[in-house]
């Protein structure tokens, strides 16, 4: 494994609405994988954060009563919590798309990419979904509404803006796809983005007049516009390394590093995976080089939960009762990584008592007891070579349980609690062995369940008892 510099970020969620499970389970699935290169020995930069310029977040603010920046800042504050409450490695890297330094980065990038000759400015007419932030064509519709947010009206924007020569990069960006093969996980979506590109290219909007939607970056040199929600977004992946202003900073995380990997939902394989990568380009700065896509959590029925339909899980709720390690175990084993997938409180109950109360709780619970009661301490650790391969987290947890039901048919079959009565020094040879897997399987769960990752090595080299069961059936 390279041991060069790890950089991996989330998207940035839209503040204009409480923070909802799908953006709970990508932030989650990051750290579990920030946590995993940390374990192997490498620096990580991990970045999340919040995007806060637009139409959706001006609207909102104007129906509150308040200013787009104080409702930022209210907003902001309950994801930067989040971070918290979901178990997230303290040192994550928080940033905002109001901070004056990103501000500064997204117009240097302005400037660098309108230097290379790649902004103009036209007057045109386009069907736009404010739910996206994207403009759409008729064939994207579906009954003259965006499937992603069928309940708000398509608007009609005619204006003068600027653009960007999307088109110009067809070739560079099929020319990168076709070097870096892994570029998109899983392979299905990155034939979709392939397909989607060669199909061509239309330039896009990349301003909106100020008169119309004064909360945004400002268009260097033009204030009577104002830069477009996705164009000043996306430049936080560079702007949080330091860019322009820390040269070295950005060389280490982007230029240089090992990998550079980027969480999103299937909605933003197009922004992410071909926007962005063409924006790059057109700035003369090096690309992304992995851009691994989650599905949708989807509510009953398998439609997509979302905030625009009102049918989110508050994973605030959810943790308040089960707790951050159930919530993060649901959503790295229970839901598919890449595919759509279902979540219900009900099936979370399941997963939690199947998995968690009567699954590795219950495991620690009866070999720590054995271990005490007869003075038994671990020989050495077990084997923790499992790694997380192609960004499966689920992959990953399956085979650490899949050692957790082996533990418990071993101790079902040899039962040491007996043999331990007649041949002590048999045993207690089991007993021992029990406790060395019991530890690796603890060490193995840090990328996933931290807390309990520590608790359970705590226990083992302390030869103790839990004082209550790690987790409590539900």
């Amino acid at each position: 494994m390279s041991q060069k510099p790890f950089y991996i970020t989330t998207t940035l969620p839209y503040v204009n609405a409480e923070p909802h499970v799908g953006f709970a389970m990508e932030i989650i699935r990051a750290d579990a994988i920030a946590r995993a290169q940390k374990l192997a020995g490498r620096e990580v930069f991990f970045n999340t954060g919040t995007d806060e310029h637009g139409l959706k977040i001006y609207r909102k603010a104007q129906e509150l009563g308040i200013t787009a920046q104080e409702y930022c800042d209210q907003a902001s504050a309950k994801f930067r919590d989040l971070t918290k409450t979901l178990g997230i490695m303290p040192e994550v890297n928080f940033i905002r798309t109001t901070d004056a330094h990103h501000v500064a980065a997204a117009q240097e990038f302005w400037r660098r990419v309108d230097k290379n000759g790649f902004i103009y400015k036209k007057n045109y007419s386009v069907k736009y979904c404010v739910g996206c932030e994207l403009e759409k064509t008729e064939s994207e519709l579906v009954n003259g509404r965006c499937p992603i947010h069928p309940l708000m009206e398509i608007e009609l924007i005619q204006e003068e803006n600027y653009f960007f020569k999307f088109s110009a990069f067809q070739d560079k960006l099929t020319a990168y796809y076709n070097a870096n093969p892994t570029f998109v996980v899983p392979d299905f979506r990155f034939n979709e983005i392939k397909a989607f590109v060669s199909r061509g290219l239309e330039d896009f909007s990349i301003s909106r007049l100020a008169t119309k939607m004064p909360w945004g970056v400002a268009v260097p040199g033009d204030d009577k516009q104002v830069m477009y929600v996705w164009f000043d977004a996306l430049v936080n992946y560079i702007s949080a390394t330091g860019w322009p202003d820390r040269q070295a900073d950005f060389d280490k995380w982007w230029a240089h590093a090992g990998d550079v990997v980027q969480y999103c939902g299937k909605d933003n394989l197009r922004q992410q995976s071909a926007m962005w990568q063409a924006m790059l380009m057109a700035a003369g700065l090096p690309n992304s080089r992995t851009i691994v896509i989650d599905g949708f959590i989807t509510g009953e029925g398998g439609v997509k939960m979302s905030k625009s339909l009102g049918n989110t899980i508050d994973p605030l709720m959810v943790v308040s009762e089960y707790g951050t390690e159930a919530l993060r175990y649901f959503v790295c084993r229970e839901v598919h990584p890449f595919e759509d997938s279902p979540f219900t409180m009900a099936m979370f109950k399941d997963a939690y008592n199947a998995g968690l109360a009567n699954g590795i709780g219950n495991l620690t619970s009866r070999i720590m007891k054995m271990a005490v009661d007869n003075g038994v301490t671990m020989s050495a650790p077990g084997k923790t070579d499992l790694t997380i391969q192609g960004y499966d987290i689920k992959k990953y947890c399956d085979a650490i349980w899949e050692r957790v039901k082996a533990i418990d048919q071993r101790i079902q079959s040899e039962q040491p609690f007996k043999l331990i009565k007649t041949d002590a020094t048999a045993g207690k040879k089991i007993i021992s062995e029990l406790l060395s897997e019991l530890y690796a399987i603890g060490v193995l769960l840090d990328p996933v369940l931290p807390d309990t990752s520590a608790t359970i090595q705590d226990l083992v080299k302390s030869n103790k008892m839990p004082e209550k069961p790690l987790f409590m059936r539900k």
